[in-house]
């Protein structure tokens, strides 16, 4: 499956969302090949970087998720979004949200820029040097 026809399978209000926040991600980091996979036992698009997971857009039940894992590995990056985005609800290298308003595009804009500058392929390389 293909990340469009992914979203192609959502309802109408998670379909303009989520195309809304995987334009924003494809379009603003260059780094990234999206891909539909399984992961935590649920089918996503995944962004890889190198063949390693940078970003995830998720649509569930009663929710939809950001994976982000830039701000999983960035302590000040986390505390900043979760600041920005307060409506939306935090986990470690997550974003859980339900509606527009909780992710504003420019926020969210704003934070795959942030992230786009960060390569969890090159720390996950510099750590396995050490």
């Amino acid at each position: 499956m293909t990340p469009s026809g992914y979203i192609l399978e959502q309802s109408e209000e998670r379909k303009t969302l989520l195309t809304n926040l995987h334009s924003i991600i494809i379009g603003i980091d260059h780094s990234i090949v999206p891909g539909v996979e399984s992961m935590m036992s649920k089918e996503m698009i995944l962004y890889k970087e190198r063949g390693i997971m940078k970003y995830g857009l998720a649509a569930v039940k009663n929710y939809m998720s950001l994976h982000c894992m830039p701000i999983y590995m960035n302590p000040e990056l986390h505390a900043k979004y979760a600041k920005l985005l307060p409506a939306a609800k935090f986990q470690k290298g997550c974003i859980n949200f339900s509606s527009y308003g909780e992710v504003p595009p420019d926020t969210i804009s704003a934070l795959i820029t942030d992230c786009s500058g960060i390569s969890i392929a090159d720390m996950l390389e510099n750590r396995k040097r050490k």
